[in-house]
């Protein structure tokens, strides 16, 4: 099972979620806010991390930039807001997902479980002489066995949710994608958001690779295609 940590000052949050998580088997951490949780991710491993947004000492976007210095565990937040701007400041940051409060404990279970699943690396097939599945033009080098992605000689680092979205992305080049179809085969049925979230892992995808962002392409109205 998943090791979690989660970061939340509200006790009987954190506790009604560790109390259920830890009667399905998860391993459990808490945290009482920002600084709390950024020493215990560098204090052990970790296979997701949850974060409050509001929290006092430091606040989630603030824990999760610290743990971005040096680890790419996936963050998952927890917001009572749902502005987009929120959204869109904290994929830039590297969170994988939100749940939004008031939520269900199996919302955010079911949530977890489909990120760490997705973050796993995924069976190549041989189509390199090294036996790795890749896709290489023009400077861009994406490794799908090794789950890195090379821009132009310069790593690029992405968020398992942006790497998932890529390698899916690059499997079906020169295919038309729609929003959904691209919704239930990176986040799963189990997902509680829309599709906005496609366009808003897309926005900061396209950040990450520079100019090879030109490789997706928007289809307006229908999604998006990888050429």
């Amino acid at each position: 099972m998943y090791k979690i940590l989660i970061a939340d000052d509200e006790q009987a949050i954190r506790e009604g979620f560790a109390e259920y998580a830890r009667f399905l088997g998860y391993d459990v951490t808490e945290a009482e806010d920002g600084i709390d949780a950024v020493q215990k991710s560098r204090a052990d491993d970790f296979d997701i991390i949850v974060l409050d947004i509001m929290m006092p000492r430091m606040d989630g976007f603030s824990a999760c930039k610290e743990i971005r210095r040096s680890s790419r565990v996936p963050i998952l937040m927890l917001s009572a807001r749902s502005e987009e701007y929120d959204k869109l400041f904290g994929f830039e940051l590297g969170v994988d997902d939100y749940v939004t409060k008031p939520f269900s404990v199996k919302e955010l279970i079911a949530r977890i479980q489909a990120i760490c699943a997705r973050a796993k690396p995924e069976p190549g097939t041989e189509n390199s002489e090294d036996g790795h599945e890749t896709y290489e033009n023009d400077g861009l080098l994406v490794d799908m066995t090794a789950r890195t992605v090379t821009c132009d000689g310069a790593k690029a680092e992405l968020t398992p949710k942006e790497y998932d979205l890529l390698f899916f992305l690059a499997r079906n080049k020169n295919i038309a994608l729609s929003r959904e179809t691209l919704l239930s085969k990176i986040w799963g049925y189990d997902f509680f958001g829309d599709d906005r979230t496609v366009d808003t892992h897309i926005k900061t995808l396209r950040g990450r690779l520079g100019r090879h962002k030109e490789h997706i392409v928007t289809l307006r109205g229908v999604g998006y295609r990888f050429e």
